[in-house]
């Protein structure tokens, strides 16, 4: 991925504005996504779709009659924010309701939801659903932590085709579970993927290897095995793959083979041979195949299979007709172009100064403009240590996700506070911006932190020793409650938490707020550091526990450098 780029840092939205000028039949480009170009009928359920981009055809190739009315785009490998999401909902809605249907990966969680409960406070029925056909990510017996990855095809294709249909909204959640519940994927790599600008690959496969379960979003497989022939890895992934047969199958079966972004199609042709070959000697009737490039992962060499176990239903929808940018099959009449995207085409409203601080407040509005300008100097420097932790067991994007949200915090704060806004306004609002632009689970997270500060610090009055400890709790409370985890889960709690309580002992001595936090601050580095000796529970990096044993977890090494640099500044 060094080639062909003007800046690794544009690279998601020039790739983006390409694909809206190549595709005009099909979308229209608006902020956060895309939606379909061509009109659709009133009442019709809107499946909005989305996630991180280099994935593609994932997810913006499939926004067209039959299958998407919108997607959401976030940068690489990481997910876009909830207000992209509402953004592109709102756009794609024709009054019969929202499905935002996505991977089930702990940023897109975060964001996707929220979006689903700010379209339904504003009266927009929504639901957001996830994948879960990554047998390689969880056993059996919690296929809920699974991860999606290839399977979104037969599952947004068969849940479009029931919204196209003119099915309500509970029925074309239910075909959605439906297909989720019987699909099962199992992918394979020869060689990692690379990031736009970066020197290395996320992951390397020892010569003569070959990595099973691998994620599309750069993650190293959980097993290595030696590298097979075209047969041998048929024989790989089909055997795993029939072990899960969901319940109630009848043996019709539709096969995709995915490359993920550098295998040849010829390879893939030769190795699906093999897959049909295997499935019909197990009694099993195939009755269509695919084989192509559906979910990609940039210039990842690799392969997976995915199994979707149809019934009449199903197959009946499987074939309706779709007209997309990147998948078509039947024919579609051509339809007039939707003339009302101009007026839905906007950012969505920045925070607003309704009543201006007091004097103090306003005093530390700035000051607290200034400390993450410096925060954000901070990130840039620790970016590249950041993301190489994030990539032993993640996607590699912790570290730019952090500099880029808080850049775009401080260009809030700063606003807000030149605006005459208090410190509690000036929080919430780069809380606000963070999540917006960061995408991610960081920035779900981020967006958590700051809007928690920002609801308990007041706009008129400075807060005490106490009350600082006090908001410091509040924040781990919110996260807690936002993202699931638990100390001991390896995340950025297993440092925010102990800091809170020694905060909360340190207030209660003497000293100057500054010795108190600082003194906290040490607890928060060391728990940060002993986050290594932990293994993850929860989120991208669960999957690869064992790899992750050893290293300090990137959200809670983020976490205390933020929390040492802001003691630096009281």
């Amino acid at each position: 991925m060094t080639r062909l780029i003007n800046d690794p840092e544009n690279f998601p939205s020039e790739a983006a504005e390409g694909y809206l000028l190549a595709n005009k039949r099909h979308v229209r480009g608006l902020y956060g996504g895309a939606v379909r170009a061509t009109k659709t009928p009133e009442k019709k359920v809107a499946l909005v779709i989305g996630g991180g981009t280099g994935h593609y055809p994932a997810f913006a190739g499939w926004v067209g009659h039959g299958m998407a009315d919108g997607v959401v785009m976030g940068n690489i490998f990481s997910s876009p924010s909830a207000a992209q999401a509402v953004s592109v909902a709102k756009a794609a809605e024709r009054g019969g309701g929202v499905l935002i249907a996505f991977g089930n990966y702990a940023g897109d969680v975060l964001h996707f939801g929220d979006a689903a409960a700010q379209l339904t406070a504003q009266g927009i029925p929504a639901k957001a659903v996830v994948t879960t056909d990554d047998i390689a990510s969880a056993g059996p017996d919690e296929i809920e932590k699974r991860r999606g990855i290839a399977g979104w095809v037969p599952i947004f294709k068969t849940t479009g085709a029931a919204a196209e249909r003119g099915l309500e909204f509970d029925e074309v959640e239910r075909v959605f579970h439906k297909a989720n519940s019987r699909t099962r994927t199992l992918g394979v790599a020869f060689s990692g993927c690379t990031l736009p600008g970066a020197d290395e690959p996320l992951f390397t496969v020892p010569e003569g290897k070959m990595a099973i379960g691998l994620g599309v979003h750069g993650e190293p497989g959980i097993s290595e095995e030696p590298l097979g022939t075209a047969d041998e890895v048929a024989a790989l992934l089909v055997e795993r793959l029939l072990e899960e047969r969901p319940e109630g199958n009848d043996g019709r079966v539709i096969a995709l083979l995915n490359g993920l972004g550098a295998a040849k199609y010829e390879e893939m042709f030769v190795t699906f041979r093999a897959v049909n070959k295997l499935l019909e000697e197990s009694g099993l009737t195939v009755v269509d195949g695919e084989v192509g490039e559906f979910a990609t992962s940039l210039d990842m060499s690799g392969i997976s299979l995915t199994l979707f176990w149809v019934d009449d239903e199903l197959d009946s929808l499987w074939n309706d007709p779709v007209d997309t940018p990147s998948y078509r099959r039947g024919s579609v009449d051509s339809s007039d172009l939707r003339d009302d995207l101009g007026e839905l085409s906007q950012e969505p409203t920045k925070l607003q100064v309704t009543e201006e601080g007091s004097d103090d407040s306003k005093k530390l509005a700035s000051a607290i403009a200034d400390t993450l300008d410096k925060l954000t100097a901070l990130l840039d420097e620790k970016s590249a240590e950041l993301g190489k932790l994030d990539a032993i067991a993640g996607d590699g994007d912790h570290g730019i996700g952090m500099h880029r949200g808080a850049e775009n915090a401080t260009v809030a704060a700063r606003r807000l506070s030149g605006d005459g806004a208090g410190a509690g306004t000036t929080l919430a609002g780069a809380g606000e911006a963070w999540s917006a632009t960061a995408g991610g689970t960081s920035g779900a997270l981020w967006g958590v932190v700051l809007g928690a500060a920002g609801q308990g610090i007041s706009d008129n009055d400075l807060p005490s020793d106490e009350q600082v400890a006090d908001v410091v709790r509040r924040v781990a409370d919110a996260l807690l409650a936002a993202g699931g985890a638990q100390l001991g889960d390896k995340t950025m709690l297993d440092a925010l938490l102990p800091f809170a309580d020694a905060l909360e002992a340190e207030v209660k001595g003497e000293g100057s707020l500054a010795e108190k936090w600082n003194r906290a601050s040490a607890v928060a580095t060391e728990a940060a550091n002993k986050t290594a000796d932990l293994s993850p529970k929860i989120g991208r990096a669960r999957p690869l526990a064992e790899r992750s044993v050893g290293h300090a977890d990137p959200g809670a090494v983020s976490l205390a450098y933020i929390i040492e640099a802001i003691g630096q500044e009281l």
